[in-house]
């Protein structure tokens, strides 16, 4: 899709109406900003003891627990003008609040932009997946943990999705094996056959990890990968097919070896700046190995989710970038 002046015709008997490109993916980036208050609110409760989507009824100050009112939740703006306090106690308002809008509104863009002009379940799929995705990361990063909500309601999910909207799995092989021509012509797959690759997707999106975490215990005799990351992936594995599992994994596994290499030389540099600093004389190497042990462990949620993002908007240019040599 190309960026055009006119996004959106409707046909109707009276004639057309018309949508300017300028409104079109306005709107989306407007209810990504909305869509990304709901997901503070589920990053902030789904990981906490007591609290749930429904329970406090009403958005509150994590610091006095004073009741926000309508003005203080307006995405975005409202921590704007607020400086980034909240106005009843003045704490600092963590800036992930503004983030997660600004990331979620970024993503239904991206979304919109790369999807068809049409309004189409398929676009809202995948706005759904994409917003799953904010949550896992950002809980993640904070609790080294995954919200069954996300993975387990991804998995309940996916099935019903590929099945409302086959679509979904037009570029999946499986799903085009067993698609007449006919079928094929008209730019889907069949209903059923779109089911069986969400099925398959999650088998190797669960399977594939089951296997590298049984095998790095076997190694290295310690946990290698959360069964969290294995929920994910596998709920994944639904929406994006075995194929679109096994390259999401790859652009996980490959941005977060780089991420974990620079976590390794922060602390090293660190280390060495301490060691000077106290005049102890540690020897480089201990320090290297002391870096190595504490810049290991990272959350692998969030590499997911870029490699799930990746691999759900542009599935198509990810595969002929990867293997056209």
């Amino acid at each position: 899709m190309v960026w055009t002046q006119y996004i959106l015709t409707i046909e109707a008997s009276t004639g057309a109406v018309v949508i300017p490109a300028s409104l079109w993916y306005a709107t989306w980036i407007l209810f990504g900003l909305i869509v990304g208050s709901f997901l503070n609110a589920a990053i902030h409760r789904l990981p906490r003891e007591g609290m749930t989507m429904s329970h406090p009824k009403r958005s509150v100050c994590p610091t006095c627990d004073a009741t926000l009112t309508w003005r203080e939740n307006v995405p975005l703006l409202s921590w704007l003008v607020q400086k980034g306090r909240c106005r009843s106690c003045k704490t600092p308002i963590s800036w992930r609040y503004p983030l997660v809008e600004v990331i979620t509104a970024s993503l239904f863009f991206a979304t919109a932009y790369v999807s068809s002009p049409e309004p189409s379940a398929l676009l809202f799929v995948r706005c759904t997946v994409l917003a799953g995705i904010v949550v896992a990361t950002f809980v993640d990063f904070d609790f080294f943990e995954i919200p069954d909500e996300i993975s387990i309601g991804g998995m309940f999910l996916a099935p019903l999705c590929a099945a409302a909207v086959p679509a979904l799995h037009s570029d999946t092989w499986i799903a085009r094996v067993m698609t007449s021509d006919e079928i094929l012509a008209g730019g889907t797959v069949d209903r059923v056959a779109s089911v069986i690759a969400c099925f398959a997707g999650m088998a190797v999106g669960g399977g594939i990890l089951i296997g590298i975490s049984w095998l790095g215990k076997l190694v290295y005799k310690r946990d290698a990968m959360g069964f969290g990351d294995v929920k994910l992936l596998a709920a994944a594995g639904g929406f994006l097919g075995p194929g679109g599992a096994l390259l999401a994994l790859l652009i996980a596994s490959f941005t977060a070896s780089i991420s974990g290499l620079g976590n390794v030389i922060r602390f090293l540099c660190l280390l060495r700046k301490r060691t000077r600093e106290r005049g102890n004389g540690k020897p480089f190497r201990k320090s290297v190995a002391a870096a190595r042990i504490a810049g290991r462990y990272l959350p692998f949620g969030p590499y997911l989710g870029i490699g799930i993002g990746v691999v759900l908007l542009a599935w198509k240019n990810v595969v002929e970038r990867f293997f056209s040599y």
